[in-house]
């Protein structure tokens, strides 16, 4: 057997570490892919430290849901590599057919931004929400990747107004430069509902939510008859307390959005429909690229609360 790849190689639950692994063979019906940049996401904590719904990953296997690479001679983004093999390490294996490709004029770190993260922000609005021209929009945790996406989206999806909820004052900034119209700082309101309402100008008919808690709680009292609020992470709570009188009276609609179970299809449009326009220089994000072997350090920047991408280059 041969180990000669590197890697960032999970050997017991937590963090892993650079280290070598066997090299990926492609069988029928998948492809290897060779790596240039891998992200460094939330899900990847959840499943390295054996808390992902699905269960714990097999030990050793190399840590990762995504990358770009080349593969036939063109630069691809992929997600959810064959197991063992995840994004971190020189070489990965995916499902033949499965990969995005990406044009020339969006960089590595801007591709890989744009895929768990970005499909997440963009879906929730267009798959799940369905946005339409004009409506107004609450992006909760929009100093995040995710967040800052999910602004820089509503806008070109046509949004008629787009306010950015966060705590981080240097995050709010930034989303004002990405084309928020108004900034919730929250933790300095008693009266968050209020502060929403105001801030949206009295009309909310979208929520993008990646926070849960109690910014969840105050958005649906703030929210708008028939508002549809998409939740999709738990960065502030895994839970939050929700009054049926408001669902109820106001006709809410609280849309759960995963990526698994999304189809491929839209998923694929999607991801299209992105890279065009950050290629356009419509879409931006800010990243960090550390090496393979500042692993530990990226999951620390990670569970930080980074503002950046943060990637790997293997």
């Amino acid at each position: 057997m041969l180990w000669a790849m590197r890697a960032a190689v999970l050997r017991e639950l937590g963090i892993p570490s650079a280290s070598t692994f066997r090299e990926p063979a492609a069988g029928e019906g998948q492809a290897v892919v060779e790596v240039t940049a891998a992200g460094v996401n939330p899900v990847d904590v959840s499943i390295c430290s054996g808390r992902y719904y699905a269960g714990p990953p097999p030990l050793p296997s190399v840590a990762g849901r995504e990358g770009v690479g080349t593969l036939d001679g063109g630069r691809v983004y992929f997600d959810a590599p064959v197991v063992p093999f995840g994004s971190m390490g020189e070489r990965t294996l995916i499902p033949a057919g499965s990969a995005f490709s990406v044009p020339d004029a969006v960089d590595d770190a801007l591709a890989v931004a744009l895929g768990i993260s970005g499909l997440a922000a963009w879906l929730a609005l267009t798959w799940r929400a369905e946005l339409r021209e004009g409506e107004h929009v609450l992006v909760l945790g929009a100093s995040g990747v995710v967040g800052q996406i999910a602004v820089q989206a509503a806008k070109l999806l046509g949004a008629g107004r787009v306010v950015a909820a966060a705590r981080s004052r240097e995050g709010l900034e930034r989303c004002i430069e990405l084309g928020a119209d108004e900034v919730v700082r929250l933790g300095e309101s008693e009266d968050l509902a209020g502060a929403f309402r105001e801030a949206c100008d009295g009309r909310i008919d979208v929520v993008v939510d990646p926070l849960c808690g109690e910014p969840l709680t105050a958005a649906v009292q703030a929210a708008s008859f028939g508002a549809r609020i998409v939740q999709l992470g738990q960065g502030a709570a895994p839970d939050a307390v929700i009054s049926s009188a408001a669902v109820r009276g106001k006709m809410l609609n609280i849309l759960g959005h995963a990526s698994f179970a999304t189809p491929a299809e839209v998923r694929r449009e999607a991801y299209r429909r992105m890279t065009e326009a950050a290629a356009a220089g419509e879409l931006e994000v800010e990243s960090e690229v550390l090496a393979l072997e500042d692993v530990a350090e990226a999951w620390r920047r990670l569970q930080a609360g980074s503002h950046r991408k943060i990637l790997l280059a293997p």
